[in-house]
């Protein structure tokens, strides 16, 4: 069996989807047979950096990470917007004015905590049965309600042209779940009284994996060359680093093996990953002393 995570650094132009089935391609050229691959947050093909892949019992994991934060580079070109909101799309609002540096300096904090941000037109979201963007190209008028996302911090990593007159921006986001980094710069744009699109998009973290942890295609295609799979693979448990651990004995890692509730335990309230010596058993809830399991893990070590 194989479990665990690889992170990719996804190249641009390649689709999550097509991430997927790369890895699939890969195991299976290096004799592993047929694996349980998912991934945890989908991508834009424009868009380049940390994509995990689950592998095994780690897929029951990608739940949790589309939940988990992230954190993006993007640039950000001022005086055109896009219905995409980026590159890909055709130009429907130009003009207004170039922003200075100082200008978007103080044009970045209210935009840092909870907001309300409208999706892009241009995105996956159902709308009565159908994605946005199917309904977007067949020319239809898309209106996509607000929605409460929360900006964790926000600051400026470079910018292009003069001081006074800035033809386009770098921003690093560190941002909630289900927030679109389009509608950030389109609004981040209009708030300075001018137009913008992106035009770079890099996904430096995704919940605890970064950047650089991530692996080429190049490299990943390696191990279908006959490279040890181990030289790319994360455990399973490196995607709970974020969350504390808690020991079991044999005896207690049978009975949550076997989904029984624990009891009297003295530990605080709230997530776990629950281990018996190195091995991962269980995510867990505790409460009040009691300890049910959220997702078990089927891997062979584990105490019977």
């Amino acid at each position: 069996m194989v479990n665990g995570w690889i992170i990719l650094d996804k190249p641009h132009g390649l689709g999550s989807t097509q991430a997927v089935a790369a890895v699939k391609r890969n195991l299976r050229q290096a004799g592993l047979g047929k694996v349980k691959v998912g991934h945890g947050g989908t991508l834009d093909p424009l868009a380049t950096g940390v994509l995990p892949i689950a592998l095994g019992e780690a897929t029951k994991l990608c739940g949790r990470m589309l939940d988990a934060s992230k954190a993006y580079a993007f640039t950000v070109a001022f005086g055109s917007e896009t219905d995409t909101l980026d590159l890909e799309g055709i130009k429907t609002l130009q003009g207004g004015l170039s922003p200075s540096h100082p200008l978007l300096k103080t044009s970045l904090p209210p935009f840092n905590g909870p907001i309300l941000q409208v999706p892009p037109a241009y995105s996956a979201i159902m709308i009565d049965g159908q994605r946005a963007y199917d309904r977007a190209r067949a020319g239809e008028d898309v209106e996509i309600k607000p929605r409460a996302v929360t900006i964790h911090s926000l600051e400026i990593a470079a910018t292009e042209g003069p001081e006074d007159a800035l033809e386009s921006a770098t921003l690093i986001a560190h941002v909630s779940k289900g927030t679109y980094i389009r509608s950030l710069a389109r609004d981040i744009a209009r708030a300075m009284g001018t137009y913008g699109h992106v035009t770079m998009l890099r996904r430096l973290r995704a919940g605890p994996f970064a950047l650089e942890q991530a692996i080429s295609l190049d490299k990943l295609n390696d191990v279908g060359k006959g490279a040890p799979l181990e030289h790319v693979l994360l455990p399973l448990e490196a995607g709970l680093v974020d969350i504390p651990a808690l020991s079991l004995d044999p005896e207690q890692a049978r009975a949550v093996r076997q989904g029984r509730v624990l009891t009297g335990l003295p530990f605080e309230d709230g997530l776990y990953w629950a281990r018996h010596g190195t091995v991962p058993v269980a995510l867990v809830e505790l409460s009040g002393g009691s300890l049910t399991v959220s997702r078990g893990f089927n891997l062979s070590d584990v105490a019977e």
